[in-house]
């Protein structure tokens, strides 16, 4: 169990991050714990990203400049990939075409249209969302990163629960999709909502509550899409668990400025 851990930590940070880790098993139990630890992944994705918007702002920089600098490091320490994978599921969703073809456009290496549009106001919106939260303080744009990184990847742990099919039989859908029991994703679901929320009484008043909110918006919008991805391609695919990432940390950004 120990050797096992050991990989799929290697599996989540090898797959989830440019961070150099090397990927020494691609099996289906490899691939179950690396998704059980994606959340992992995040929280040093979150924290690197939060730390970047803090020294700008304590270094007098504004909160635009640290909101911009905390939504760019999570796509450099990713080398884009939750981001290419949004606007390629955006061409594909759009093209309205069937679901072979459908994946297909998915797989070319252009973007169309909508996978710019989408890019466009998806990043808008994240870097509205962190000036707003770092306009009211360091504390609530870092808190507001961490969170919104880590319930970024645990809706891939929920993605890649079983009953949820690949829509290829290849690729890293394939490889990871119906590995994580329900009940085991439920449990890491229920301890990441915890800690979002301990992160959120930091903040004092209602914060714990605010975090929590906010991260089960995230999951929710994600959830609505991954059901509609399974509808509309058959299954997931690469692509579709990068726009479940980027979806989840959005929509929980968005959520943290509400309220």
């Amino acid at each position: 169990m120990t050797s096992l851990n050991s990989h799929g930590i290697r599996f989540a940070f090898g797959t989830l991050t440019v961070l150099p880790v090397r990927v020494s098993r691609w099996d289906r139990g490899a691939a179950r714990a690396g998704m059980l630890c994606a959340p992992l992944a995040g929280l040093v994705v979150g924290l690197l990203a939060a730390g970047s918007g803090v020294l700008l702002l304590l270094a007098g920089s504004g909160a635009l400049p640290a909101a911009v600098a905390s939504a760019a490091l999570p796509a450099v320490l990713t080398r884009g990939l939750h981001l290419d994978g949004l606007a390629d599921t955006a061409d594909g969703l759009g093209s309205a075409r069937p679901a072979e073809d459908a994946l297909r456009i998915m797989k070319q290496s252009d973007i169309g249209p909508f996978g710019v549009i989408t890019l466009l106001f998806v990043l808008l919106a994240q870097v509205a969302a962190l000036s707003e939260l770092y306009g009211r303080g360091w504390a609530y744009g870092a808190l507001g990163t961490v969170t919104a990184a880590v319930v970024a990847r645990l809706a891939l742990t929920l993605a890649a629960r079983r009953g949820v099919p690949p829509a290829r039989p290849e690729g890293l859908g394939a490889a990871v999709a119906g590995t994580v029991a329900l009940r085991t994703a439920t449990a890491v679901a229920c301890v990441v909502l915890a800690g979002c929320a301990g992160a959120g009484a930091l903040l004092g008043g209602h914060g714990a509550v605010h975090h929590a909110l906010a991260a089960l918006a995230g999951l929710g919008a994600a959830h609505l899409m991954l059901r509609h991805c399974v509808r509309r391609f058959g299954g997931v695919t690469g692509d579709v668990f990068g726009a479940l990432e980027e979806t989840a940390a959005t929509v929980t950004l968005v959520a943290l400025v509400l309220g």
